[in-house]
């Protein structure tokens, strides 16, 4: 396994780590503990050192489990959060006040129960959950995050942002309060490379792409038939003619597909093509997906005639700012 920089914050991560989401259960259905300890315990046996959790991740399932593994292993694993918003509305919309989202008390109370769930004294990155671009000159969550890095309680500041809107964080970056963004790149979703990741170059931004394999369409399983599990988001995600089409865009890759790399390796292959990249998150279930995930930091490799091909598959899925 690969390690890139991420950003400036001095840690070197996998290219390829671990998106905790699912193994909280909840929207992704059931889940299984014990697969899942077994996923974790997999990725980091193949070299994985990035996970990338959320205080509500099950409730705080998913960062329990982080923690019974992370605390019983001798590698260095750099553990990122983050806190919802506390309006609990996902997207941020852009003219909701700070107060209402990301007050001082509510990111200092998620943190903590972040660290009490995870079983750590201090999160690696911590991330606000959501962010609208009018946060970027706000002072309160700036210092309440700062005061959280004086007391050691975290390490870096993060920003995740809201879907199909990587336009957003431009200007909290270049004012420099963010060390990391997470944000949704995958073959579909091409957007954050027209500006957001020539700026996180520009300003030593660390950057973790979520959604590589858009909420698993292109592992290449979908069929027009799929019915999901009870409680799976995805069966909202793609309802009506979203599924159709999708599965009608996904079959048009099927070029990517050889021996020895699956589609979906190729899909994060393209995520990892950018050099602004430090780390692909794709979410892990159990250990057949660590493995196959993990494989595509070397089989997923594109070639710039196939990377050239792939932008004519863009598809513009934008919301408001």
């Amino acid at each position: 396994m690969n390690t890139r920089p991420l950003g400036r914050t001095g840690l070197s991560v996998s290219e390829v780590g671990f998106g905790a989401w699912a193994i909280g259960g909840g929207m992704w259905g059931a889940a299984d503990d014990a697969t899942s300890i077994a996923a974790l315990e997999r990725a980091i046996d193949l070299g994985v050192n990035l996970i990338d959790t959320a205080l509500v991740y099950g409730e705080g399932r998913s960062e329990r489990l982080i923690g019974e593994v992370v605390r019983r292993r001798p590698e260095k694993i750099v553990v990122c959060s983050k806190v919802p918003p506390m309006n609990f509305q996902w997207p941020a919309r852009a003219d909701t006040p700070l107060r209402d989202v990301f007050p001082a008390r509510h990111i200092r109370f998620s943190c903590e129960q972040s660290l009490s769930h995870l079983g750590l004294d201090c999160i690696d990155v911590l991330q606000l959950h959501v962010f609208a671009s009018a946060w970027a000159t706000e002072n309160e969550w700036w210092d309440e995050m700062q005061a959280l890095r004086a007391e050691g309680k975290i390490r870096h500041v993060g920003i995740s942002l809201n879907d199909h809107q990587p336009g957003s964080g431009l200007e909290v970056i270049r004012r420099g309060r963010v060390e990391v963004v997470q944000v949704i790149h995958n073959i579909f979703d091409q957007s954050p490379e027209d500006a957001l990741y020539p700026a996180c170059l520009e300003h030593g931004v660390g950057v973790l792409a979520r959604v590589p394999l858009d909420e698993s369409a292109l592992g290449g399983r979908l069929r027009l038939d799929t019915v999901f599990p009870p409680g799976d988001f995805r069966s909202r995600y793609f309802a009506g003619q979203r599924l159709a089409e999708t599965v009608e865009r996904v079959e048009k890759l099927r070029w990517l597909e050889r021996p020895g790399r699956t589609l979906a390796q190729a899909a994060l292959g393209f995520v990892l093509g950018h050099p602004a990249l430090s780390s692909v998150i794709p979410g892990i279930r159990n250990p057949r997906q660590a493995e196959e995930n993990t494989a595509a930091a070397e089989a997923g490799r594109l070639t710039s005639d196939e990377r050239t091909r792939l932008r004519e598959h863009r598809w513009d899925r934008s919301s408001s700012a």
